[in-house]
């Protein structure tokens, strides 16, 4: 018994030291690659399928200044005010649950990049508790702009495209820095399922859903960093 109380011991004390020291490195490294990339190669090689992968790193400050606003109105609006859980969110969508009415998300931007970042896609109560346990830890240890900024670098936006630089330059011919405001919301409006929804070839509801977010990004704040010389001109 004692033994067995060592090891759950030490387990735990490696468990939470890698944990803080990963997402300390992230901090300020940029985040090579993660768990979905992976298993999304994986899952196309045991399909006898050649993996893509298209993933280039640029810093915040070299991607548009409407990307980050797109995603906060499509994806999570109270961004820049909550700690990371939008309780007032998860409790609307546990509302709508009970009235039988069709599910919807409340994860917030830092959440999804929790689990991008960290974890497998697979939704279970336990992927959950960890996707939890470092949504805290990156609000407490990132500022707002790195949060955003590794979600915008990661995030899936297509088969095999991930992040803002990849799916600007497969989907629209340019780099990050120069997708224009409406690029930003189609882009941000396939976000909840961007293997199904797609910015290269947008049908019609994909359009009113780019139409939508436009409209919503009036009220959404500039981050601080966006005001290059090169986005002044894209205006």
């Amino acid at each position: 018994m004692f033994i067995v109380k060592r090891i759950i011991k030490w387990t735990l004390i490696l468990f939470f030291g890698t944990s803080v020291l990963a997402v300390l490195i992230y901090r300020w490294c940029p985040v090579p690659l993660t768990p979905l990339m992976v298993i999304r190669s994986v899952q196309a090689v045991s399909n006898g399928e050649s993996p893509r992968w298209k993933h280039t790193w640029v810093p915040l400050d070299s991607m548009s200044r409407y990307m980050p606003v797109a995603v906060i109105a499509s994806e999570d609006q109270n961004f820049l005010n909550h700690n990371g859980f939008d309780y007032e969110a998860i409790e609307q969508a546990a509302e709508e649950a009970k009235k039988g009415k069709r599910r919807r998300g409340a994860s917030t931007i830092s959440q999804q990049t929790a689990k991008n970042v960290f974890l497998w896609p697979a939704s279970s109560w336990v992927r959950k508790g960890f996707e939890a346990y470092f949504t805290v830890l990156i609000e407490l240890l990132w500022s707002k702009e790195r949060i955003m900024e590794v979600y915008l670098n990661s995030i899936e936006m297509g088969p095999g495209i991930y992040g803002a630089e990849a799916v600007a330059q497969a989907h629209f011919g340019c780099s990050a820095a120069n997708l224009r405001r409406s690029d930003c919301a189609l882009i941000a409006a396939t976000l909840p399922n961007p293997r199904k929804f797609s910015s290269l070839r947008p049908g019609t509801y994909m359009r009113k859903r780019q139409k939508q977010i436009e409209r919503q990004m009036k009220h959404i704040p500039l981050f601080s960093p966006f005001s290059t010389k090169k986005e002044q001109k894209n205006q």
